[in-house]
Order: C-alpha cells, then structure tokens, then sequence
C-alpha cells in the first residue's frame, strides 16, 4: 500500500485515469462490434456506415493514449479488408 503522500496522490490519479481509460475502452469495443455485427448481417452498406463511424473512434483512442497507434490501424485495416470482400 502507499505510504507517502506523493504515492497516495499517485494510487488515487492512478484509480480514476483508470475509470476514464476503462469508460473509452467500452465506448470503441461498441463501435467495433457494431461493424462485426454489420459484416455478420452481411449489410455492406451498414457495415461501411459502421466502419466510418468506428474509425475517428479508434484513433481518438489511440491520440487518448488507449490504445497503440499500430493496434488501431491493424484493426482498422482487417475490418475495412471484411467490409470489402462482402460484395
């Protein structure tokens, strides 16, 4: 357990970055699955809608520093790869 003040300070910044980083995490997995959803459906007009839409996320997570850039852009690019092969 923290023993100083400094490291007290540090556990409670610690605890609620983690709350926010948590909430943001959430918030992205739900765009994402919405374009897993919309392949799954077969809609390709609502999968590349859901796409759009799920893309300024994933990066906002990434400038947010919740996700890795190269971890965005490789999921970015798997699921834009599946939205255009359902034609």
């Amino acid at each position: 357990m923290a023993n100083t003040l400094q490291s007290k300070k540090r556990a409670r910044q610690n605890e609620a970055r983690f709350a926010v980083n948590k909430a943001r995490r959430a918030r992205i997995r739900t765009f994402l699955r919405k374009v897993e959803e919309a392949i799954a459906s077969g809609d390709k007009e609502a999968a590349t809608a859901a796409l759009r839409a799920a893309q300024p996320e994933l990066m906002r997570g990434v400038s947010r520093g919740v996700f890795h850039r190269n971890t965005a852009a490789r999921k970015i690019s798997r699921l834009s790869a599946r939205v255009k092969a359902l034609g």
